[in-house]
């Protein structure tokens, strides 16, 4: 059994054919397609997607999610925008072929107590989910910061709170160290059997700064222990933001860094990718 290494291609470069050929001398056949050229892909048109399909079949790639900013918006923002975003997300990635969609859960005012909030997000996220179960694709819950879903505790609600077997979460380690959150020792054993996709970020607690795998406080060794432990062979994303910690390098070579860490620990773990 193996797991499937893909990654937020436009970390490398806006240019599609600098992701791809990164991409492929690193030998990772998936990307997470989130933007070209600095457009967002829910905003790229219909014959910008043609073009860069045939871009991706020529070099054997296939899209491995759709890195969408759906629920990156206030929970205060129109809703009714939000369903016309995830409709058109289910029409990206049935056009290119890709199982799943990332997914936030909403900014909540600062100063603003979550629980306030809580029966909107729910709302909100379960209408989204029905979208996704009506077109047989499957959103990806990211811990992201500040949105209502930042800790292990309200991801788990989320989760809970829906049902649905189209929102599965995308585990991000890097963002729950930057949340106060330990991703093995604390919210691994609540969200386990929710997670479909990873999300390959480590971070450095102390000084708030993404780090390569394996370099943080984001437990990345033990949790690929468990990925292999259990059998675990999806999709493992990188998406390095790591300008901070290698400022002297251009983004490409912070690319590699971040993939060839994460290839580190695979073998370290004795297990295999593709």
């Amino acid at each position: 059994m193996a797991v499937t290494l893909t990654g937020f291609a436009d970390e490398i470069s806006p240019d599609l054919d600098e992701q791809l050929a990164v991409l492929q001398a690193e030998g990772i056949s998936h990307l997470e397609l989130r933007s070209i050229g600095g457009t967002n892909v829910l905003k790229l048109t219909d014959a910008e997607l043609e073009e860069a399909k045939a871009k991706l079949s020529a070099g054997g790639f296939r899209v491995s999610s759709v890195g969408s900013p759906i629920g990156k918006y206030g929970v205060r923002d129109d809703f009714a925008a939000e369903l016309e975003h995830v409709k058109r997300a289910c029409d990206i990635a049935a056009f290119l072929e890709a199982p799943y969609i990332r997914v936030f859960s909403y900014f909540i005012p600062g100063g603003e107590n979550h629980a306030d909030h809580r029966g909107e997000v729910v709302r909100r996220m379960k209408e989204l989910a029905a979208v996704a179960e009506s077109r047989s694709v499957t959103l990806l819950l990211e811990n992201e910061s500040a949105v209502y879903g930042d800790t292990d505790d309200r991801c788990l609600e989320l989760l809970e709170a829906c049902r649905s077997p189209r929102l599965r979460l995308a585990f991000d380690p890097g963002n729950f160290v930057m949340n106060g959150v330990k991703p093995v020792s604390e919210a691994l054993p609540k969200l386990k059997s929710y997670i479909e996709y990873v999300h390959v970020k480590d971070a450095a607690g102390e000084s708030r700064m993404f780090v390569p795998a394996g370099a943080g406080d984001g437990e990345l060794a033990p949790f690929i222990r468990h990925l292999k432990d259990t059998g675990f062979h999806g999709f493992l994303s990188v998406e390095p933001h790591l300008h901070k910690y290698y400022p002297e390098l251009d983004n490409p070579s912070r690319f590699v860094r971040a993939v060839r860490a994460l290839k580190g620990l695979l073998d370290d773990a004795g297990l295999d990718w593709n």
